[in-house]
């Protein structure tokens, strides 16, 4: 059957090239890549990526002209065993689109501005060559994202719900035998086993809702489950309670909440594309695209929506407070975006998904500008502390100390040529006043901070709002927290502004830090312009974005008893909570300049925090231990249990004792005792032994009769003849 003739509009059939375009990108690299150079390769890889991005805005287009009505594209038979029928078919509707959009769109940047980054971050790792498989796996990455969303059954969904697993423990382990400032180690590959680990666990919960619903529905496709939900839930409501449960384990862990959310900020060991695209901008919002997708069957589960919207929003402030006391600038980032997850959670789970997934669009446009922002910066810092290394050098050659024997003011104590220094260029106390070297990155920079913080009338002030109105009525306790950690939201920007970009440089790399070429400012420069307009997406009394996700979705409204100040509406915006939190994020800002824009910090001062803090910030700082806490409870002793299977189970029982001593002690005593003594020597041989000993036996007693005498030869005959007519005569 050909595609065009199962679908309303021809284009609609162009829909599984955004899979196959970006797998033709990383064959074209894998194929023909060592002979190519590295614009040419990141060129193809950007290509394949944007022409993605072009189909996406096609289907949109096709979907806004058809009014909006889903389409199912059949495209191959995959799995057919009895009754078990699961084809291969692609999805379109808009949600689905909306999230190839973004996957496509952001991740076609991330691959231009990767061009940039990685000419300069494999050369500082010493490695040329893995430029081209560094392009291959952000393709299949692409690929496996849009399968993720594509997908018409929740099978088809966790086929690329583990390929983008498997591409982030490729990117996070990228450079798996050495650390983030390149030093031989595998910290990075523990950092992609860690991320590997969390996500099993979660893919678990997820691979349990699947049987679960399979054995309640009898079907995995989204229409067929939907389709008779209500029915399974009147007959068995504790079915749609256990598969919504099952599902937020899988949530948790590919989303990073609580408790599963450990290992997204050691995946900042990646190269900073990975970071921005990844782990901040499409493969961990998979986990809120799965609540989204699945709104029939969690809009018949009220209690885990609640469960959701509360893991999500005790997360969102966890990770926030944790943000404050980290300094390298990734980090921060990091635990920013396990904040603004939580966030997202938050609101799907309360139903309120047309919020959740504005936050998801916009969040997608600031957080990979601020994740790019720092790559950049971090390649400026080692554009200048290159620049020192080859400065020492010159002067190692010649060195001409100063009369008074002191070291010159800007110094900062850089090594001489015969030492090597280990130097972090992500860590925030390396930095300050980089606003005067790179001025350019520095206002990028600023419009996602002032996104993310919420400040009108950036992208992040209208989403955000939108979670926090409906929080606001649905779930107080809920808009509370979020409330609270919208407030850190603003205070650790803030904090990570001052300490980057204002003062005085607190080492020398800083001082002489260089911008970075327009191959990696202009995607930022795109970003930035997103971060500013997204908003518009869906603005007070247009809500483009609801009314394009309510042919999805059904976004219905709670009757709920709302207090006076709460019923008040400008098109959907309430002025009251958009004022609250507008002004509680300018106050976290304005504390954070008291704290460390007034006074810059010096070099090798602490943070002002720590003092007056105390134990409170000494636990941000150690992200509340607990890495420690899940070290001691379930690593250490998983460990000792594996020990002790090793060592004793498997090497001293099974190997020494049972293998050594039962089994080949057995063999060795039946082969040597039993077979080879008894039966061989004793039994067998003796047998045949005794054959030739009757023979040889037999052999002398006839061997008489042999005398060489012709009387007894001719006795003999005569005995014969004898012995012949005897028989003849008796018969």
């Amino acid at each position: 059957m050909l595609l065009s003739e199962t679908t309303t509009s021809p284009l609609f059939s162009l829909v599984p090239l955004i899979v196959f375009l970006p797998v033709l990108g990383l064959l074209v690299n894998m194929i023909f890549g060592g002979r190519m150079g590295e614009k040419a390769v990141g060129a193809v890889a950007s290509a394949a990526s944007g022409l993605a991005f072009v189909i996406s805005v096609l289907l949109g287009i096709a979907l806004w002209t058809g009014g909006g009505e889903a389409t199912v594209v059949p495209f191959a038979e995959w799995i057919k065993i009895g009754a078990l029928d699961i084809p291969w078919n692609f999805r379109v509707d808009t949600l689905s689109v909306t999230m190839m959009l973004v996957v496509s769109g952001v991740g076609t940047l991330i691959h231009i501005y990767a061009i940039g980054y990685m000419h300069e971050d494999v050369r500082f790792k010493q490695d040329e060559k893995r430029y081209r498989r560094f392009f291959v796996f952000m393709n299949l990455f692409i690929a496996m994202m849009m399968i993720l969303v594509s997908g018409d059954s929740y099978l088809m969904l966790f086929v690329g719900w583990e390929g983008v697993g498997l591409c982030s423990f490729l990117l996070i382990g990228f450079w798996y035998e050495m650390d983030t400032l390149g030093r031989p180690s595998w910290a990075n590959s523990n950092a992609a086993i860690k991320a590997m680990i969390a996500n099993r666990i979660g893919d678990f919960g997820f691979l349990i809702a699947g049987l679960t619903m399979f054995w309640a529905f009898g079907s995995v496709q989204f229409g067929q489950v939907f389709g008779i939900a209500e029915e399974i839930a009147a007959a068995q409501p504790g079915i749609i309670l256990a598969i919504t449960l099952f599902m937020l384990i899988g949530v948790a862990g590919k989303s990073a909440q609580i408790p599963l959310y450990v290992w997204l900020p050691d995946a900042m060991a990646g190269p900073t594309p990975v970071s921005a695209l990844i782990h901040a901008a499409t493969m961990v919002t998979a986990g809120v695209y799965l609540v989204a997708r699945s709104w029939p069957l969690y809009s018949l589960a009220p209690n885990a929506q609640y469960i959701v919207a509360m893991v999500g929003a005790v997360t969102a402030l966890f990770a926030a407070t944790i943000a404050v006391g980290q300094y390298d600038i990734k980090k921060v980032l990091a635990y920013s975006t396990i904040s603004q997850l939580g966030f997202m959670v938050a609101a799907v789970g309360m139903g309120a998904f047309a919020a959740g997934m504005f936050h998801l669009v916009t969040h997608a446009f600031f957080k990979a500008l601020l994740f790019l922002s720092a790559g950049s910066v971090i390649l400026g810092l080692e554009r200048g502390h290159h620049h020192l290394a080859h400065h020492n050098s010159s002067a190692a050659a010649a060195p001409t100390p100063p009369k008074d024997g002191h070291t010159p003011a800007g110094h900062f104590g850089s090594p001489s040529h015969h030492e090597e220094e280990v130097f972090d260029p992500g860590d925030m106390r390396n930095m300050g006043g980089l606003r005067k070297r790179m001025p350019v990155t520095f206002w990028l920079y600023i419009i996602g901070t002032l996104a993310l913080a919420g400040i009108f009338p950036f992208a992040g002030f209208w989403s955000k709002d939108e979670i926090l109105l409906d929080a606001a009525k649905l779930h107080p306790e809920i808009y509370i927290l979020l409330a609270i950690a919208a407030f850190f939201t603003a205070f650790y920007m803030g904090r990570q502004i001052w300490m980057v970009w204002f003062g005085k440089p607190r080492h020398a790399a800083a001082e002489h830090a260089e911008e970075s070429p327009k191959v990696i400012t202009v995607p930022l420069m795109v970003l930035a312009g997103l971060s500013v307009l997204g908003g518009a997406l869906n603005l007070p009394g247009l809500h483009t974005l609801t009314r394009w996700l309510e042919h999805t979705i059904e976004l219905a409204e709670h009757e709920v008893h709302l207090a006076a100040w709460l019923q008040i509406s400008w098109g959907g915006l309430n002025p009251l909570v958009a004022l609250l939190s507008t002004v509680l994020a300018l106050l976290a800002i304005f504390i954070s300049w008291l704290i460390y824009g007034r006074k810059p910090l010096e070099t090798g001062q602490k943070d002002p925090l720590k003092k007056p803090l105390g134990f409170i910030f000494t636990g941000m700082e150690n992200k509340w231990f607990v890495d420690e806490i899940y070290s001691v409870v379930f690593l250490k002793p998983y460990a000792a249990i594996s020990r002790f299977l090793a060592d004793v189970i498997d090497w001293r029982f099974w190997h020494d004792w049972f293998h050594d001593k039962v089994i080949a002690g057995t063999y060795q005593w039946i082969s040597r005792t039993v077979l080879d003594l008894r039966v061989d020597q004793q039994g067998i041989d003796a047998f045949f032994n005794g054959l030739g000993e009757l023979t040889k036996r037999t052999s002398a007693g006839l061997r008489r009769l042999q005398n060489g005498f012709v009387r007894s030869y001719a006795l003999a005959v005569l005995f014969g003849v004898i012995a012949i007519l005897g028989y003849l005569l008796i018969r």
